[in-house]
């Protein structure tokens, strides 16, 4: 009888949860047409036919703080303990096109992740580092396209070549707009930048991966599992109708899109979230008409959901992370990074970066779930759920559609409410118990001890500036004027923008004067003005 009042279970896109899964669950379900195999079409179960077994998933840690000597330090201390990609998180004066000494970074410089002004700061950011060996992840997105240019300089004055410079920039503005912020021009030119993007690497960097179409953040921001894989699907496709409105045919950019996902905290939700997502990408990839399996597969990053991380008890936070990590796993991740336990309270330390690699060391080597396959696959639980995840996600798909497209729903606010209103009803779930945050609002404890948490140099801003100044003062100021008339030329017109950027920056160009070039040609977005 205690059975019958239990209240009701469910997952965080609303999903019903059953006390116990059988045949019935999956009556009239093609496990052949649903599933296939791992690596074949629709990759339901993982783009690679033997996927762990073959190649491990990429060990990334994003690392990133104050001076670009400070973070080459973390990178090569990572790189030694066994770290197999890098991953760049830059401080927010460098994601608006900042540079380190405007008056609007005062204060941010170097706090959220590393402050790149200039070549000289991504040479320093990668001393030592041989960029043909090792791939590397930016999270960066309004300005994608100079600091991939800048990595480029640098990976070129090593001496590798074009074809070995491998990574992933993230370069997807859609979701700023939506739920982070961190914008700078209006989005029909953002777009323009995106595409630019997308063909200059077509031809000048065919191994790096022009987008990291991220669901992450949408997630950050409060949405529902369905809904990150149902807003972030629509992004995709948004930059797939903008690719081919420049020209670009589908197989020539569709195996260069990746994607970027949040690992959150329900096991098995979150393991039919992403099966649910490659399977809806191939078949809308096919739909648009992809030929190539390069095209139709979606592979992706995932970073465990700093969301959930806890100020109180942080230690908990390993376990979180390690289910986390786990789910991402379970569900075919190519790459992973793990959030260090201390991070709700400031950067990580040494040590907390360390065990949060170790976390998927130990899942790689010690826990036996790369040893096949899609493991869960057949799970009667596990099917039907991906089965319920692929139908809501496919439903906010079609709001969107409805809307006018990715675009336009942005636009309109749509998505902005449909996250704000998840991101609300959690918090009223929280609020009065019925979510359950063990250290929070249930298993709480007195007195708990704070963790050290690392500091920052309080010189480093004005050293960040020094150096600026030291740097625009050896420049070649005639030359480099005319190379950021050339820039605004480009922006003026229809040219591709990365060429004469590129040759900017190689002349000395600031991060901060090739963005103020192009907001002088593009203006800077005001939401709400669309």
């Amino acid at each position: 009888m205690a059975q019958d009042s239990e209240p009701e279970r469910q997952t965080s896109s609303g999903i019903p949860i059953d006390p116990i899964y059988g045949p019935a669950h999956l009556e009239g379900w093609n496990a052949e047409e649903a599933l296939g195999v791992p690596g074949a079409f629709p990759f339901t179960r993982g783009p690679y036919p033997t996927m762990y077994r073959g190649r491990s998933w990429t060990m990334r840690q994003y690392a990133g703080f104050g001076t670009a000597e400070a973070t080459n330090e973390r990178f090569r201390a990572l790189l030694d303990a066994g770290q197999t990609g890098l991953s760049v998180a830059f401080d927010l004066p460098t994601q608006m096109g900042l540079d380190s000494d405007a008056p609007a970074a005062a204060g941010e410089v170097g706090r959220v992740g590393v402050a790149i002004d200039s070549l000289e700061d991504m040479r320093r950011l990668f001393a030592e580092i041989p960029l043909g060996e090792v791939s590397t992840s930016m999270t960066i997105n309004a300005t994608a396209g100079i600091l991939l240019l800048l990595y480029q300089l640098v990976a070129e004055e090593q001496g590798v070549a074009p074809d070995a410079i491998r990574g992933t920039v993230q370069n997807d503005i859609l979701k700023e707009y939506a739920a982070r912020g961190t914008y700078i021009y209006p989005p029909s030119p953002s777009m323009r930048l995106v595409t630019d993007l997308f063909s200059y690497c077509a031809t000048e960097l065919p191994a790096w991966n022009t987008i990291s179409i991220s669901g992450y953040h949408i997630r950050e921001a409060g949405a529902t599992a369905a809904q990150e894989v149902g807003l972030t699907l629509s992004n995709g496709l948004a930059y797939v109708d903008a690719a081919f409105a420049a020209g670009l045919d589908i197989d020539d950019f569709a195996p260069r899109l990746s994607f970027f996902w949040n690992g959150h905290n329900h096991l098995f939700e979150e393991v039919a979230k992403y099966r649910a997502a490659r399977r809806i990408w191939a078949h809308e990839m096919r739909r648009l008409g992809a030929q190539h399996d390069d095209s139709l597969k979606m592979r992706f990053h995932t970073q465990t959901a700093g969301s959930t991380l806890t100020a109180q008890q942080p230690e908990n936070n390993i376990v979180r992370t390690t289910i986390q990590a786990l789910g991402a796993v379970l569900g075919g991740t190519q790459s992973l990074h793990t959030n260090a336990f201390d991070e709700a309270l400031g950067l990580p330390t040494d040590d907390s970066a360390l065990i949060a690699l170790r976390t998927q060391q130990i899942l790689a080597h010690e826990s036996g779930v790369a040893d096949t396959a899609d493991p869960l696959a057949g799970s009667y639980f596990v099917e039907s759920l991906t089965n319920a995840v692929e139908a809501a996600a496919r439903r906010v798909m079609g709001a969107v559609a409805d809307a006018g497209g990715a675009v336009a729903a942005i636009e309109a606010g749509v998505v902005q409410g449909m996250i704000e209103d998840s991101a609300y009803t959690h918090a009223r779930r929280v609020e009065s118990g019925e979510t359950v945050v063990v250290g929070v609002n249930r298993f709480v404890s007195e007195g708990a001890s704070i963790p050290e948490m690392l500091g920052m140099a309080p010189e480093s801003e004005a050293r960040q500036a020094a150096r600026l100044a030291s740097w625009r003062a050896a420049r070649d100021g005639t030359a480099l004027e005319v190379a950021l008339a050339e820039v605004e030329e480009a922006a003026a017109g229809t040219a591709n923008l990365l060429y004469p950027m590129k040759q900017a920056l190689a002349l000395g160009a600031t991060v901060g004067e090739v963005s103020a070039t192009l907001v002088d040609v593009f203006g800077r977005h005001e939401p709400g003005r669309g």
